[in-house]
């Protein structure tokens, strides 16, 4: 079972090319997740964010993340896991990591942003009680779903 740990900077490498393998492979990178994923120290770390990683074995696996937008406001992004992985429940230990902290952060809501083709993502969020939102000033250009989860 995969062990959820926090970021370090030895793992800034791994952290992007797991994202970047799912963002290429639906053809939404962008500017907004690179300037993310080239300093994530900077992006997410330094603005009062938190990133996590599934650790199995000496691999990492999977990340997730919650950027601090203000006003107890945190913004779930990130969210990656191998494709040799998938399937094994590390995109929910991830989410509940992220959710927890959240709360122990005194988040008032969680926000995401994402695109109707990542039709699995989508289910694991409802499942967690996110709803739908219009996907109005999305910092991401390919993001046509918005959805919130209010605590």
């Amino acid at each position: 079972m995969a062990e959820i740990i926090p970021y370090h900077h030895r793992y800034a490498a791994q952290f992007k090319k797991l994202n970047l393998e799912w963002l290429d492979e639906y053809h939404l990178t962008e500017d907004h997740d690179l300037m993310i994923l080239n300093d994530p120290q900077r992006e997410i770390l330094d603005q009062g964010g938190e990133i996590y990683l599934a650790k199995e074995g000496d691999e990492i696996v999977g990340t997730a993340a919650i950027i601090n937008e203000g006003n107890g406001v945190y913004e779930l992004a990130k969210m990656s896991v191998a494709p040799k992985y998938q399937g094994r429940g590390i995109s929910r230990l991830l989410m509940e990591q992220c959710l927890n902290r959240a709360k122990e952060l005194h988040a008032v809501k969680v926000i995401l942003f994402s695109n109707s083709q990542l039709t699995t993502a989508i289910s694991l969020y409802e499942k967690y009680g996110f709803k739908h939102l219009p996907a109005d000033n999305a910092p991401y250009q390919s993001a046509d779903i918005m959805m919130e989860l209010v605590f």
